[in-house]
């Protein structure tokens, strides 16, 4: 059975049980109090009328209506009437008694209320012995009883309970408020219902709706919290849930897509030096360098060959580590400008060799300290440099390096001539395996991971690396460095 089912069940049992419970209960209320289950309706119009004393007021009553009726006289004894006066305190009432229309004994209670005034006539016959009364906004019931006495005067008899005005307004309005009760009871449990279907069914049906589409595999949509209590709160924690889903889901798509591309790039980065190899190797087993130039030659392309084989599996095992964030960073306080001065010094004769005009612009500064892994830094500085090396190709070849601070941090350019990088491939440059030039040549293809390690040392050292190009204008690539406050 559905949760939606269950709740139908339950709330029209628990009505259904509710109203016959209310119903029995009252129907035994008032045939224990009335003796008769036809009375129950005018009952209550005439309860207090019919019987204003409770049972024990009764009984006292009921004996000061013999000591009238068999020795009258007695009724104005002093210790009688304080007696009586006692007993009916007790049981909350009292005791008033005339005498030819003149109050004899009046319980101290009734002074002041005025009820003398309105209490009825002597009446010998005694019919109308039960009744009630009110002043103002008090209430009284009584019972009394009219003699005469041995010496013919005419006497009288009461005993009166003051009555609840918020107990006689509840009496008149009962079978109203048992069917305004009956009323609301239904309209509660109705509205209660629909508050449940809308702020529990619907949003559970939402949520078991939406683990169906996942396990579907369909993670493309969104779940909308309705509240913010516990089922909102579900809502939102099963929505960010489905959120990092797809990003892991989309990222191992990424994952698996750069693999296959990466084992593609690798097998045609090894397979061609490999060949080239075995065609020198074979050339040289079947005697074709005859002479020591051919036979130089022959060596030193086996060797250079192999050199950019070694340095692609560095570079796949260097980008492999930083990765999965297994190489350590050893960070040094260091003045980065005397460290770039130094590394433009190494970098320069080779640049100057390959017809590269060298600049730099932060020489002679103040020191600039920031923590500092030099070795790894200088790895990805060294990348960038060999990507404007590779594809610069315009005869008067620049590279130049500056160095600039501002709001408490360090930012060092790197700025080619070179034919420029394209818009839509800007967004993608440190992407991994990812080629501007996707040709396999060994001057400009490479791996297409330098750039990639360079965002990832640059990344480990808490900084950030960015570039901006202009085709045919050259590219700037810079790196932001935090400042490292004196000690």
């Amino acid at each position: 059975m559905s949760v939606r089912s269950k709740i139908i069940v339950s709330y029209t049992l628990v009505l259904v049980v509710t109203i016959l419970i209310f119903i029995t209960t009252a129907f035994l209320v008032a045939l224990a109090v009335t003796g008769d289950a036809r009375s129950f309706k005018p009952f209550y119009t005439i309860h207090f009328t019919l019987q204003p004393l409770t049972p024990e007021q009764e009984s006292l009553y009921m004996d000061l209506k013999y000591i009238a009726k068999t020795s009258p006289e007695k009724l104005y004894d002093d210790s009688l009437q304080k007696d009586y006066e006692f007993q009916l305190r007790v049981a909350k009432s009292t005791l008033l008694i005339r005498k030819e229309g003149d109050v004899d004994f009046a319980s101290p209670q009734l002074e002041g209320t005025g009820v003398e005034r309105v209490l009825p006539d002597y009446e010998l016959d005694n019919i109308r012995i039960r009744s009630s009364v009110n002043i103002g906004d008090r209430f009284y019931g009584y019972a009394k009883y009219d003699f005469v006495l041995p010496d013919q005067s005419r006497g009288s008899l009461f005993v009166i309970r003051e009555l609840s005005p918020f107990a006689a307004l509840t009496s008149k309005l009962l079978p109203l408020l048992i069917s305004l009760l009956f009323v609301v009871l239904v309209l509660a449990n109705v509205m209660l219902y629909f508050f449940i279907t809308r702020r529990i069914i619907k949003p559970l049906d939402t949520l078991r709706m939406s683990a169906a589409r996942i396990k579907e595999g369909d993670l493309d949509f969104r779940v909308e919290a309705q509240s913010l209590d516990e089922i909102g709160q579900l809502s939102q924690q099963f929505e960010d849930m489905r959120r990092k889903l797809k990003e892991s889901v989309d990222l191992q798509l990424q994952y698996e897509a750069n693999r296959k591309e990466l084992i593609s790039n690798i097998s045609h980065d090894l397979k061609t030096p490999i060949t080239t190899i075995k065609g020198y190797i074979e050339g040289i087993r079947d005697g074709v360098p005859n002479t020591k130039e051919k036979m130089d030659k022959y060596v030193d392309t086996i060797y250079t060959k192999a050199v950019a084989m070694d340095r692609l599996i560095d570079e796949l095992f260097l980008y492999s580590k930083l990765d999965l964030k297994k190489v350590p960073f050893d960070f040094v306080r260091t003045d980065l400008r005397a460290f770039i001065d130094g590394l433009v010094g190494e970098l320069r004769f080779e640049l100057e060799q390959q017809g590269f005009q060298v600049e730099w612009a932060g020489k002679g500064g103040a020191p600039a300290f920031v923590l500092l892994d030099p070795d790894k830094m200088k790895r990805a500085i060294v990348n960038i440099v060999e990507n404007s090396i590779k594809f610069c190709d315009k005869p008067d070849k620049k590279i130049r390096f500056t160095l600039t601070e501002e709001a408490g941090k360090l930012k060092l350019t790197i700025e080619d001539n070179g034919p420029g990088i394209a818009e839509d491939a800007v967004r993608s440059v440190f992407d991994r395996f990812y080629r501007a030039d996707s040709s396999r040549n060994m001057r400009t293809g490479g791996s297409g991971l330098g750039l990639s390690i360079a965002k990832q040392i640059v990344e480990g050292h808490q900084g950030s690396i960015g570039v901006e190009s202009e085709p045919g204008e050259g590219t700037v690539v810079s790196i932001t460095f935090h400042v490292c406050e004196e000690t």
